[in-house]
């Protein structure tokens, strides 16, 4: 039985969505909390920290703004493209994979190009060591980045198998 494949439209709405959750989140931090504010959830472990970076992951290279401006512009067409390159022919995790980073990026960018820093507020403490503060925008693209290379592994996984099958048949038939 073939799986009926869906619109492209929907990997569009999915980028939306992820974009929407980004974007919502971050008005909701904005208006709720003053800056460096933070909330605990889960004792010292999680808390929601109110701040803003001017720079990259992690708070790398500050104040970079059309740096960052001109590089999500590469990247979103290298994935806007790629996501119609492989449409007919790419599985359906490395598009759902594709369009979770879009929708990240796009947020992201979005703050960049309009404000010139982004929201950030996710803070989790390992003890001592408090891990760099994030956004949803950064979880999204983390784990679209997961997910492409979860499909790349699975993929070469699967034309070894292929390979491996071929190399079994024997020699008529392979020359049929």
């Amino acid at each position: 039985m073939q799986s009926r494949r869906v619109g492209i439209w929907f990997y569009y709405v999915w980028a939306v969505v992820v974009f929407a959750i980004d974007y919502g989140s971050k008005k909701l931090i904005e208006h709720t909390l003053a800056l460096y504010e933070q909330i605990s959830v889960i004792g010292n472990f999680f808390l929601i920290t109110s701040i803003r970076n001017r720079g990259a992951a992690f708070g790398i290279l500050q104040e970079k703004r059309f740096f960052f401006i001109l590089i999500t512009l590469v990247v979103v067409v290298a994935i806007l493209w790629y996501l119609h390159r492989t449409y007919k022919s790419g599985s359906r995790l490395m598009l759902f994979a594709l369009a979770t980073v879009l929708g990240g990026a796009v947020g992201n960018f979005l703050d960049r190009a309009l404000f010139g820093e982004v929201v950030d507020f996710l803070q989790f403490n390992f003890g001592s060591y408090t891990f760099p503060i994030f956004n949803m925008a950064d979880v999204s693209i983390c784990v679209g980045v997961g997910m492409i290379i979860l499909d790349s592994l699975l993929t070469g996984r699967q034309e070894k198998k292929n390979e491996h099958e071929q190399a079994e048949q024997p020699q008529d038939e392979q020359t049929v």
